[in-house]
């Protein structure tokens, strides 16, 4: 995992949870499958086509697509708007995720709610690029574990000793989103990814808050003064 600041790490914890909490939602929604664990999903379209699960395979792969679709059409609209990037663009994972929860609450159209989580968790995958790589792995646990391992292995062999907490603390967040998801999934049924979205707006208030107070001009004193 490459070097992020202290709220960026706080950010991309918050934003695991809230990954884990909605890929546990939408496995059980959907009977077995990931919204944000592609490699999952193409493992079990593979098998479900031997089995003589033809269309259980098909919408895994319509899963992965719009996974795709949505880190694709977020860093394009990023690039093509920077104005977009942090704030905004949450706020639009946030409409995307009240979306699939109106449209899964409704009982219709599940293949539709489980495109639009998977949009979301692909645009997720946006939020932390740098020079065109992502800095940190939201959504991919498998990354993120590797990470961990060899953050491990350096802290044995005498290298960096606290490379650990990081990968560490983002698998903790994505486990624990996705307990509470499976909680709040046997609470409140489908219309729990309303949490979801709930949660995803509010870092982009916080986001949009910490930028507003980063554009301050300082005064003599150290402060921030409001930009006039």
């Amino acid at each position: 995992m490459r070097s992020i600041s202290p709220a960026a790490l706080a950010g991309s914890a918050l934003l695991a949870a809230v990954a884990g909490y909605v890929d546990a939602i939408g496995f059980i929604l959907s009977g077995g499958l990931f919204v944000s664990f592609m490699s999952g999903n193409s493992t079990q379209a593979g098998v479900e086509s031997v089995a003589g699960h033809p269309m259980t395979a098909v919408v895994a792969g319509v899963i992965v697509l719009c996974f795709v679709l949505g880190v694709t059409v977020h860093r394009v609209a990023v690039l093509t708007v920077p104005r977009l990037r942090g704030a905004p663009l949450l706020a639009g994972l946030a409409v995307l995720t009240a979306l699939a929860s109106a449209v899964a609450t409704s009982g219709h159209a599940m293949v539709v709610a489980l495109g639009l989580l998977a949009l979301v968790m692909g645009g997720m995958n946006t939020l932390f690029v740098k020079q065109g790589r992502a800095q940190v792995a939201i959504t991919y646990t498998t990354g993120t574990l590797v990470s961990l391992g060899l953050a491990l292995a350096s802290l044995f062999t005498g290298g960096e000793r606290t490379a650990w907490a990081r990968p560490l603390l983002l698998w903790a967040s994505l486990s624990l989103g996705a307990l509470t998801g499976a909680v709040a999934h046997h609470l409140l049924g489908p219309s729990s990814l309303h949490l979801a979205a709930v949660a995803i707006l509010a870092a982009a208030v916080m986001t949009w808050l910490r930028a507003r107070r980063a554009s301050r001009p300082a005064t003599a004193d150290g402060s921030t003064e409001p930009v006039r």
